[in-house]
């Protein structure tokens, strides 16, 4: 099979191409980097020849609802059309778990996308996942002002992003499934927590890590649970723990 990847230069997109060639299928990376802008939608049809499934992962950096809608939006239009034009019979589409019903945000733009799958006679999988190990090495780079570090605070349950792309690559050489079942991980750990065992990893010394509420309907659903995994959700087998004692220390 021949499958492609929208935004797969990512940190999921990159772990996706990896599982595609290793299930012995054809990957074809859509991202900027490779010349096809999947929002423009210029020259998509013709990169997409001979696609048999696509799997959407196209992001944005943008935390502003009017431009994450508008962007998952134009672009989840663009590929579900390339698709049809090319023949593609099965595009699947990865979310998060809560998105639909916190609908702000970046948040606004996923369930904007649900929405658009949803609204399909057919031909489309849609996952939900919590957040992936590596989002809080992101947030230690993001939240960081000199000597200072600070964690939203956020109740998760991390994921490996290895297991949501066995299991994306999965659905993508299966049938269309619609809506299936949430993937999470096997606990609920504390942003805070994961904070400092990531930055004493990296540095080889324990961090102190403040941890603070932030404003906004995202970060209220980051407190109260409503991003974690509800009944009938799949949990995966790898701990943060057991990820993080995997990954090689920095300049090591």
């Amino acid at each position: 099979m021949k499958i492609a990847i929208a935004g797969g230069t990512g940190t999921i997109g990159r772990q996706v191409v990896s599982a595609v060639e290793s299930a012995g299928h054809i990957p074809l990376v859509l991202s900027r980097r490779t010349g096809i802008d999947v929002v423009a939608g210029v020259g998509l049809v013709d990169a997409m020849s001979g696609v048999d499934s696509v799997i959407d992962l196209s992001s944005t950096s943008s935390m502003r609802t009017k431009a994450a809608v508008e962007f998952f939006t134009q672009a989840t239009k663009n590929l579900l059309e390339a698709g049809r034009l090319v023949g593609s019979t099965h595009h699947v589409a990865l979310s998060i778990i809560g998105a639909l019903a916190v609908d702000a945000q970046y948040y606004a733009g996923k369930a904007a996308q649900e929405r658009l799958l949803m609204d399909q006679t057919g031909g489309f999988s849609l996952l939900r996942a919590s957040q992936f190990h590596e989002f809080a090495g992101q947030l230690t780079e993001r939240m960081g002002i000199g000597a200072l570090h600070f964690a939203p605070l956020m109740r998760s349950q991390p994921v490996s992003s290895a297991e949501v792309a066995a299991e994306l690559v999965r659905l993508a050489t299966g049938e269309p499934q619609g809506v299936v079942a949430d993937l999470a991980g096997p606990r609920e750990e504390r942003m805070a927590d994961l904070m400092r065992a990531q930055l004493a990893h990296d540095t080889g010394r324990a961090k102190r890590v403040f941890e603070i509420p932030l404003p906004g309907p995202m970060s209220r659903a980051m407190r109260d649970g409503s991003l974690l995994p509800g009944p009938g959700a799949r949990l995966g087998s790898e701990t943060f723990s057991d990820w993080l004692n995997a990954q090689g220390r920095p300049n090591a």
